[in-house]
């Protein structure tokens, strides 16, 4: 047990290092790095902030789009500071409200404190003109899915679908702060083929928000599979709050950065069998393996792959060894910590959170 628990540990830690990685095109700088980043060969921007600030949390997207357009220019350094954290470099550096913006020239750690607009466009010019770069923004990738009365009830009506709509209209400005979030919920699930995220344009197309009882925006709807008549969403309006909605509504598992979790195609009733299967003799093990298979052809909807994984799984356990689920959850942890595609990290980090309970139970 002792063993396990230390495995567990371990492969949380790995997990945290590989997310935290790949989360941010925005480099991350505490009280340590600080000036082994800044004012060194390159021109650096920094905001310094603090988490539960609301000013903060409405540029946060506009400066990951900054720090993304960034990212390859040599010269130039997008950073943030986590002012909660590291209070010291940003008493240092005479910041008394958030966020503050401050540039750092190259070879300098004098700073001159940014006054322009806080969206990533007039960012990206004053960094241009002060680093003396001509780096263009990098275009976002809309996967929030636009509707319009020609194609709302093929998508939203789709029983085979969960579809969240948000009912806006161009002008309202609390649909304007909503957007950047909205959009990032998309890109969560973007890899969930039955969770559609999607807007309509309700000014444009009245006669569709005036169907669905939409007075004021933005109003959002969530239209599940087995209710298509649509039921208000009344949650928060952070990323988070409409992950943990989605989650907890549809049985998805991902966490804000869009990756899957490590509760992701677990099932308890099989994960009950797996901890049978590790403990029987080996007389025992087909008998267990055929209940497995036989609970795994009983589920449905998307638990059905995950259960065909978990038979596949139970068959390669008996044949190779009890060996064979701990050094197969060290080569997954080893190549999801590499660049692969989002299709691929899914498809082994479901492989890799089932074979780990069978380690759990070893």
């Amino acid at each position: 047990m002792a063993k396990s628990q230390i495995w567990f540990g371990l492969a949380s830690l790995v997990a945290l290092l590989v997310v935290s990685a790949v989360a941010d095109d925005v480099v991350v700088l505490t009280d340590d790095s600080f000036e082994k980043e800044v004012g060194k060969d390159r021109g650096a921007l920094v905001e310094f902030y603090a988490p539960w600030c609301g000013h903060c949390k409405k540029l946060a997207p506009e400066y990951e789009k900054l720090g993304a357009s960034f990212k390859k220019a040599k010269s130039i350094l997008i950073a943030k500071v986590d002012c909660d954290e590291h209070k010291s470099v940003c008493t240092k550096y005479g910041v008394s409200g958030y966020p503050t913006i401050q540039w750092f020239p190259k070879g300098s750690l004098e700073p001159q404190k940014y006054e322009g607009a806080r969206n990533a466009e007039a960012l990206a010019e004053y960094v241009n003109k002060e680093g003396g770069t001509n780096v263009k923004l990098a275009a976002a990738p809309q996967n929030v899915v636009v509707l319009t009365p020609d194609n709302f009830d093929e998508i939203v009506l789709d029983q085979n679908k969960d579809v969240l709509v948000e009912f806006y209209a161009p002008w309202c400005g609390h649909c304007k702060s909503l957007a950047p979030v909205y959009e990032k919920v998309a890109t969560v699930f973007k890899q969930e083929e039955g969770v559609v995220i999607a807007n309509l344009d309700a000014d444009a197309h009245k006669s569709l928000g005036e169907k669905y009882g939409v007075s004021g925006f933005p109003t959002l709807k969530f239209f599940p599979k087995d209710n298509k008549a649509g039921q208000d969403y009344e949650g928060g309006r952070d990323l988070d709050d409409f992950v943990g909605f989605i989650n907890e509504k549809v049985g998805t598992s991902r966490d804000s950065q869009g990756q899957l979790t490590s509760k992701a195609g677990i099932v308890e009733s099989l994960d009950a069998l797996v901890k049978e299967l590790v403990a029987a003799s080996e007389d025992e093990k087909k008998t267990i393996l055929s209940r497995i298979e036989e609970e795994a052809s009983n589920l449905k909807g998307s638990t059905t792959r995950y259960g065909k994984l978990y038979s596949k799984l139970a068959k390669s356990y008996i044949e190779k060894g009890s060996a064979y689920a701990t050094k197969e959850v060290e080569r997954l942890g080893r190549v999801l910590g590499k660049s692969i595609s989002p299709v691929k990290a899914d498809e082994l980090t479901l492989k890799k959170n089932i074979l780990s309970t069978f380690v759990a139970s070893s």
